[in-house]
């Protein structure tokens, strides 16, 4: 007989807890698990691997005295209903994590390579004037007034902003799931993106399981904390921002970024009578009808019932769309894919530093998760693609 592990009942309880699934799932893989919450029945020591595999829970932690006190790294501004969010998810430290790894080692690369500071990294610390740093941000980024209306749909509105920001020195990984794990879905609700800011190598993860008209915002939200030289993890429950003052001085110059106020004055008469108003100003600006709205809001063109009796239909659609849309299947390709979860800029100097004998392959498929023949062909692809944008 197998000899099994003692393990103190509420570091069960606490690995069941932080994984968020649910009990029925659990208790499927692991029939004995109510005896091991209350201490009656002990694992087997590959039980308890199986188990923290299963609940995403270092093995070591299980053999703790006590559950150990996990923070997020980087400054939390989420909240729901203007509370902190108490306990991350293991999905999010460990994308938290990736980043960090990735954001270090560009940052050794562009060093290596003699590149300069980027002087917009915390150029805005001071600002106070929303529609001048807004401004400030597009001229940066090579972007006119009117560049989201200039796009039909949100997709390229979103790739536009995407490749600016990537091509002034700011690194953007938007993925839906941790790594290629799609067992292992990001949850919207429990964050947005984060931006990890750094003078070399300026990192923003975008939460790619949201819609794209909301990663538009997100985009936005985030390159304001570069200029303003805060990082900080993001996800705007309700449309409101944390209480942070700095969060909601971001929020407004990501909202005046999007949806500057004189244009959306000059055009409210347009729409104000329509029976949808507010997604023909998201047509227009490239954002989400709830964001369109709350801009109208913040700007007293409407009253606040109206705001949310919208909000709460906008809900209702939104979460009818995402049932319809678990149920399709297939998807872009895999490895067009990657240049959106990895970022191009990231992506290409990983596989030159490889190429070049920089950076031991291992390592290269650690920092992107693709291994072997799957990065060769990624490889491959990818610098076919960047020669043939440069002709």
């Amino acid at each position: 007989m197998a000899q099994t592990v003692i393990v103190k009942p509420e570091l069960i309880r606490w690995a069941i807890e932080r994984s968020r699934l649910s009990m029925d799932d659990l208790l499927r893989a692991f029939p004995k698990l109510d005896a091991w919450r209350r201490g009656e029945h002990a694992p087997t020591f590959r039980q308890l691997e199986r188990f923290a595999r299963k609940t995403m829970t270092p093995l070591g932690y299980l053999l703790l005295d006590a559950p150990p006190d996990e923070t997020i790294p980087i400054p939390d501004f989420r909240t729901v209903g203007d509370t902190p969010i108490d306990r991350p998810s293991p999905n999010l430290i460990e994308t938290i994590q990736a980043m960090q790894r990735r954001q270090a080692w560009m940052r050794e690369y562009l060093i290596e390579e003699g590149c300069e500071r980027l002087s917009f990294v915390g150029g805005a610390r001071s600002a106070r004037n929303i529609v001048s740093l807004a401004a400030r941000i597009r001229v940066t980024l090579g972007l006119n007034v009117d560049w989201a209306e200039q796009h039909a749909t949100w997709e390229d509105a979103l790739r536009t902003l995407r490749n600016s920001a990537e091509r002034i020195g700011v690194l953007v990984a938007t993925a839906s799931v941790v790594g290629l794990n799609n067992h292992r879905p990001l949850d919207p609700e429990e964050f947005r993106g984060f931006v990890l800011c750094d003078e070399y190598a300026p990192l923003i993860f975008v939460n790619g399981a949201d819609s794209k008209s909301a990663q538009m915002f997100t985009l936005a939200h985030e390159l304001v904390h570069v200029w303003v030289g805060r990082g900080g993890l993001f996800n705007l429950i309700h449309t409101m921002p944390h209480g942070d003052q700095a969060e909601r001085f971001c929020n407004k110059v990501a909202a005046e970024f999007l949806v500057p106020a004189h244009k959306l004055r000059e055009r409210w008469d347009e729409v104000k009578g329509a029976s949808k108003p507010f997604h023909t100003i998201a047509r227009w600006f490239k954002v989400s009808p709830v964001a369109a709205a709350r801009r109208a809001l913040d700007m007293r063109l409407i009253d606040r019932a109206t705001f949310s009796a919208f909000y709460e239909q906008d809900q209702a659609d939104w979460h009818k769309r995402k049932t319809q849309q678990k149920k399709k299947k297939g998807g872009p390709n895999f490895y067009t894919v990657q240049d959106v979860r990895l970022g191009r800029r990231f992506a290409y100097a990983v596989v030159r530093a490889a190429r070049e004998g920089r950076l031991l392959y291992r390592e290269a498929y650690q920092l992107t998760d693709l291994k072997g023949e799957t990065f060769a062909k990624y490889a491959d692809r990818l610098l076919r693609k960047m020669i043939d944008e440069r002709r």
